[in-house]
């Protein structure tokens, strides 16, 4: 099974419309259809919205393994908002998408 399988997978798992979650990623249905298709991947953006979406990693969505995450949040994250505790947690897929990058995982 491939990215855009999982996609459409998750997307349906979750009982959403194309419409739907074109909409809260901000691209038009028939690009969203595309990357369900496998004509065409998302962007890193755009595939960390997904994830966050479908409420499923982003190794999930590019490989299929499930994982199953440890809090990794150790410090007082207090005071911070949603939109700021979403930005650490997409800075962590970041920084360990660019480890596997500068291994040479060419899975990606």
């Amino acid at each position: 099974m491939g990215l855009g399988e999982r996609l459409k997978l998750c997307r349906n798992k979750r009982g959403y419309s194309q419409k739907e979650v074109a909409e809260k990623i901000g691209v038009k249905n028939n690009t969203l259809s595309s990357y369900e298709s496998g004509a065409r991947s998302p962007d890193y953006d755009t595939l960390t919205e997904l994830a966050e979406i479908y409420d499923t990693s982003i190794d999930y969505l590019l490989r299929g393994e499930e994982r199953i995450y440890k809090n990794m949040f150790f410090f007082d994250m207090e005071g911070l908002s949603d939109d700021e505790i979403k930005d650490i947690k997409r800075h962590i897929e970041y920084v360990k998408w660019k480890s596997r990058q500068e291994k040479g995982d060419k899975n990606e």
